[in-house]
């Protein structure tokens, strides 16, 4: 049987379900869907408290071990990727924020032409339907449901009203008009399940006829006539390889991981490192793998003066009684990611826009085994939105079956070290407001007796890891910059019928979770791949702190 298709899409995640979903609208075009994991139908993957029992399991997540990191002791952090329909949205923390609106003026400062804020904002609102209602920022048509959460638990709402008497802006949204502050969080959740890009996008579409969807299949690599993508060669779940034609397209969806490791198995990459593991090379293309971004992230942990944390309800009796509640009625403690509040600040005087991202969970975990310390504590998580550090993705061996070396490369750049000092110092500063007074004890870690720069620089070499926002390996840029990959519409430089959608082709990254702004993209691409106009520019006024050059807050 010859496969012949109009696109090929490798790889099932939140922008390739996304994609067959919308290029299958036209009855004409074929379109083969790959997916290296499984079926999304497992009940852990529909139920928002299980997030780390997702994580912890293999059965749904490629958990790459990466390269020992020197900034960090040498140790291997590991990064979790979703492998199963839906990819990383089918076992992520479902946090759903867009980013600044200024991240996206840079990517078009970049060069990458159309992907301003007024570009991307008529797709952020085509992509929702947003629990707090349409508005200028908001969509309320869309198949992604975004939850507001409604926090309710003491610990969430000291956190907010803390983050108020230091000074901080209060914002309604951080998606929206004002991202700067403190405010409650989105979560992509809908009655009290899940509700990732294969809920959203492929479910509804699976029984047109003009899709095909293969799971549990591993491409080997891309097939070309020329420079002309023309398919693909893959294993199929019996082993058996299998070379599938696209007509169109071929389009890689796998990630910021997966797809330039694609492109370097296919003789798509830096010359040199191809041929030192043995590949022949097709283009020297030097930008294909590096540029890896990521949101760096450190845990404080501190005892609770009053017994409202989460801690009793993880106990097996109380636990199994909450999955019942679930199961009967979705609603529930396990109904919630447990990431209700969240604040994007500055770190000081001169930075523009926010660049750390704050967000408390009413409960402390063991940061190896992620099993709730036996007691009353919350933790709070400081995330680096713009690291200055850059790593890579490179080849471990010419064989496809090899994962990838992933090397991040954290706190490599000084400045990013400084900047994780100053935010764990503002998260001290918040748990001193007088809205904590009554619930906030001991810091747990690193503990109050680690104040030195020193000290926090060791702290930091040991527990800082990693917010699984893996990004920009395949850069955007025009054609004249070595170290772009695709053009702004996504098209791999120098070939035909080649293009990446997903979160690999950021030019860096966003300020917040990249799973919103990865929908976005593939939304947006998905109009240019059918060759249809773009949605009309929405011009939009955005919220910025007027005396930010002097102020930090």
């Amino acid at each position: 049987m010859k496969l012949e298709f109009d696109y090929i899409i490798v790889g099932a995640g939140s922008a390739g379900c996304v994609l067959a979903n919308r290029l299958t609208e036209n009855a004409d075009n074929k379109v083969l869907l790959l997916e290296a994991g499984q079926e999304n139908n497992a009940l852990s993957l529909k139920m928002p408290a299980a997030v780390l029992s997702n994580l912890n399991s293999t059965k749904h997540n490629w958990a790459f071990q990466g390269e020992p990191e020197p900034e960090l002791n040498g140790r291997s952090v590991q990064h979790d990727r979703g492998k199963v329909i839906g990819g990383s949205s089918s076992i992520n923390g479902m946090v759903f924020i867009r980013g600044h609106a200024l991240d996206y003026e840079g990517w078009r400062q970049a060069g990458c032409e159309g992907w301003g804020y007024a570009d991307v904002l008529p797709y952020f609102k085509r992509l929702e339907s947003y629990g707090g209602g349409a508005d200028d920022f908001r969509g309320s048509e869309g198949p992604l449901f975004v939850h507001r959460a409604q926090p309710k638990d003491p610990l969430t709402l000291a956190f907010l009203k803390a983050g108020e008497e230091a000074g901080y802006p209060v914002t309604d949204d951080i998606s929206g008009f004002c991202q700067e502050g403190f405010g409650v969080s989105d979560r992509n959740v809908y009655n009290g399940e899940r509700w990732g890009t294969a809920r959203a996008y492929l479910d509804p579409v699976r029984d047109r006829s003009n899709l095909t969807i293969l799971t549990r299949v591993h491409v080997h690599r891309l097939a070309f006539e020329g420079r002309n993508a023309s398919g693909v060669v893959f294993s199929d779940q019996n082993g058996k390889t299998v070379a599938a034609q696209a007509r169109k397209e071929v389009i890689l969806s796998a990630g910021a991981v997966g797809s330039p490791h694609l492109l370097m198995l296919s003789g798509i990459g830096p010359a040199r490192h191809l041929k030192e593991v043995g590949i022949e090379v097709l283009h020297d293309m030097p930008g294909v793998g590096q540029n890896l971004n990521d949101h760096p992230d450190f845990v404080l942990k501190f005892k609770c003066l009053k017994p409202v944390s989460l801690w009793p309800k993880t106990k097996r009796l109380a636990s199994l009684a909450a999955g019942v509640q679930w199961l009967l009625t979705r609603g529930g403690i396990c109904a919630s990611n447990h990431f209700e509040a969240v604040a994007c600040v500055r770190s000081g005087p001169g930075v523009e826009y926010p660049d750390l991202q704050i967000i408390i969970s009413p409960i402390a975990v063991d940061d190896e085994t992620w099993e709730p310390l036996p007691e009353h504590a919350f933790q709070i998580h400081v995330g680096l939105m713009r690291a200055h550090s850059r790593g890579s993705i490179t080849l471990r061996s010419s064989d496809p079956t090899d994962p990838p070396r992933i090397l991040v490369n954290y706190l490599k750049d000084k400045r990013d070290r400084d900047l994780m000092r100053k935010g764990i110092r503002l998260v001290r500063e918040i748990v001193e407001q007088p809205a904590f007074s009554d619930l906030c004890g001991e810091e747990i870690f690193p503990g109050q007796a680690v104040q030195s720069d020193d000290g926090l620089d060791v702290i930091l070499n040991s527990h800082t890891t990693t917010q699984w926002h893996l990004s920009c390996t395949a850069r955007m840029g025009l054609k004249s910059d070595k170290g772009a990959v695709v053009d702004a519409r996504g098209r791999v430089h120098g070939f035909t019928g080649l293009r990446i959608v997903d979160a690999s082709i950021m030019p860096f990254v966003t300020n917040g979770n990249t799973n919103a702004p990865t929908i976005m993209l593939a939304e947006k691409l998905s109009d240019d791949i059918l060759g249809r106009a773009p949605l009309p520019r929405i011009e939009a006024d955005i919220w910025k702190n007027k005396k930010y050059e002097t102020c930090q807050r």
